[in-house]
């Protein structure tokens, strides 16, 4: 007679041992509603002509593109068949257990702009390069607040302030930068001051935050939200009374100019884009690194996150959880009251009441949606970015799309991707929540 062995009796079955793999349905649905939208586009409003895409800045460019010219309803009909095809094999994966692959999307998404681009410029010239440019550009405050959402968050500190936070550092930046350069005569003192000063000021809304949260253990949405309004409130105020009577000397701003990489720059489509910005853009770049790898190769990135995640372990390892996340929230706050330059020095624009538009809670819809990584976080800035500027673009060519469909696409854009595109998603453990030591 045999016998059977403890680890026998115990041992799970095979199939137990694999791994689960959760899947939803929301890619094949969302995939399915805008190939319907295509789909009404050619059948329901279809245009004459050709799109042609211009890929050069200017006649000046070392190196030189052709124009790319795409007939529009073949090409339109033919993005149709692909989305078409995209969401069969959407429907095959989920259907079979397995995910949709994250390359997928990016590929449905290309094939799907390109094809609403083709139909909007039918007959007209689309601007790429001013388009992509523009695009990065008005990008920058949302992935300075991006940075700022994923620091507060991943050491457990919601920052619904970086509204707050970017016009602070606007308002900082136009009133210092205006007062050293008339002071001084030099551009560059009055730049280098109005970038401290904003700094500075985002800092403070962050240590107010931190300390409301932290050390009196008020609702973090509602100290970021109370935060939000004294800002405007307050910005507005001296807008009005203070800058407005007096504008030649405290609200006329320098302007960051563009500062051309060589070689760099000359590169086709990509140079024009990328590498013939200003200084805060390329500061943009090493933020977005730094960040990064800061928060995921670095022993401060393990403590911030250890502090997000379990504060009650970080503890009895000796982590001040309270200092911990008072002195990054603050540090988080800096970078965004940075990317609040972009509205006035980045600009050349006198601050204006409320010129931030809202630009901060768009920042932290693009922290949501990117999962709170630096890396995604950005990407879904760009796209954000990439809607508000497309607005601009179809209006200067005539494009039959509505003004006002065209006004509201950014926010659009951010209510689709974090409530649709995104799925279940699970944020630090600890955010939101106030740690007292036991």
């Amino acid at each position: 007679m045999s016998t059977v062995t403890e680890h026998q009796k115990v041992a799970p079955p095979p199939d137990a041992l694999a791994k689960t793999v959760v899947v939803s349905w929301k890619a094949p649905i969302a995939y399915g509603i805008f190939t319907l939208l295509t789909l009404a586009l050619a059948v329901f409003a279809p245009r004459d002509g050709d799109t042609t895409y211009r890929l050069i800045a200017s006649d000046k460019d070392a190196i030189k593109v052709a124009d790319i010219s795409v007939p529009a309803m073949p090409a339109l009909w033919t993005v149709v068949v692909l989305l078409a095809v995209i969401t069969a094999v959407s429907v095959w994966l989920v259907a079979s257990k397995r995910r949709v692959p994250l390359w997928l999307t990016v590929v449905y998404a290309v094939l799907f702009l390109f094809g609403f681009l083709t139909w909007a410029g039918a007959g007209a010239t689309l601007p790429m390069i001013g388009l992509l440019y523009g695009a990065l550009s008005l990008s920058v405050p949302l992935i300075f607040g991006a940075l700022t959402g994923v620091l507060g968050e991943r050491v457990g500190i919601i920052n619904i302030a970086i509204e707050g936070q970017l016009l602070a550092g606007a308002f900082t930046s136009a009133v210092t930068a205006s007062v050293v350069t008339s002071s001084t005569g030099v551009v560059w003192i009055g730049l280098l001051s109005g970038v401290v000063g904003a700094m500075i000021a985002g800092m403070l809304v962050g240590m107010v935050l931190a300390a409301f949260s932290i050390k009196y253990f008020v609702d973090q949405v509602i100290v970021g939200v109370v935060l939000n309004v004294l800002v405007t409130g307050l910005t507005s105020f001296f807008f009005s009374q203070v800058l407005s009577n007096n504008a030649a000397v405290l609200n006329s701003p320098p302007r960051f100019p563009r500062l051309p990489i060589p070689l760099l720059s000359d590169i086709p489509v990509i140079g024009p884009v990328f590498f013939r910005q200003t200084l805060v853009v390329y500061i943009m770049y090493i933020a977005v690194a730094a960040v990064y790898v800061g928060l995921f190769h670095t022993r401060w990135g393990l403590r911030l996150r250890a502090v997000g995640e379990h504060p009650q372990a970080a503890d009895t390892v000796g982590i001040n959880v309270n200092r911990t996340r008072f002195w990054n929230v603050a540090f988080a706050g800096a970078i965004a009251g940075f990317g609040g330059i972009f509205f006035t020095l980045g600009s050349g624009i006198a601050f204006n009441k409320e010129m931030t538009a809202g630009m901060g809670f768009i920042a932290l819809a693009a922290v949501i949606f990117g999962g709170w990584d630096p890396i995604r976080a950005t990407l879904a800035a760009l796209l954000f970015g990439f809607a508000s500027n497309l607005q601009n673009t179809l209006s200067v060519i005539g494009s039959p799309v509505p003004s006002e469909f065209m006004l509201m696409l950014p926010y659009v854009v951010t209510i689709i991707a974090v409530a649709g595109l995104v799925g279940k998603v699970r944020g630090p453990a600890a955010a939101g929540k106030p740690y007292i030591k036991s």
